[in-house]
């Protein structure tokens, strides 16, 4: 069993030592393992020895290196891009399957989140995004995409949430602007 090691340091070592000295003052026995390491905790300005782990765990946490960055196919983030106008609104459905799906997580992500929307709701928002005059294709995909969820009659539709690929958070990030 490996023991992680909980390295402590003080500024005060004056102050240490005579925060240790009164906690070890008029006792009978000596202290165990436990009482031992919680009394350098707290005379270390800790509560006990579990916050000067968890103390130290979130420092170790801290200081590990950032995971390194998504990688990103700007190339079908333009092609994507080139699918919409200057408003946001989609002008034409792409031919390359990749880049339609990109467009969809566009569209998606301008749908109202946590909503049940009927019908006729979730057309006249899908017809605001698009111009080329298709919205149940735009509809079936997003559904088979698991973007949006129908529900049982079919009747309702949700947006699914969901974390976007890279690309698709680019693409949404650039038609926010």
């Amino acid at each position: 069993m490996s023991r992680d090691l909980i390295p402590l340091t003080t500024p005060d070592v004056s102050g240490f030592a005579r925060s240790l000295s009164k906690q070890l003052t008029g006792r009978e026995a000596p202290p165990s393992h436990l009482e031992l390491l919680n009394m350098l905790a707290r005379a270390a300005g800790f509560r006990n020895h579990q916050h000067l782990r968890a103390a130290e765990a979130a420092r170790a946490r801290l200081d590990s290196p950032l995971p390194a960055p998504e990688a990103v196919d700007f190339r079908q983030v333009e092609r994507a891009l080139g699918c919409f106008d200057a408003d946001g609104v989609l002008t034409r459905w792409p031919a390359r399957r990749q880049v339609q799906i990109l467009c969809l997580w566009a569209l998606w992500a301008r749908l109202p989140a946590g909503l049940r929307l009927d019908e006729p709701q979730i057309n006249r928002l899908l017809d605001a995004l698009h111009t080329f005059g298709d919205r149940a294709l735009i509809r079936r995909d997003m559904v088979g995409l698991d973007l949006l969820r129908r529900g049982d009659d079919g009747r309702d539709y949700q947006r699914v949430e969901r974390r976007p690929p890279p690309e698709a958070r680019a693409l949404i990030a650039r038609l926010s602007r």
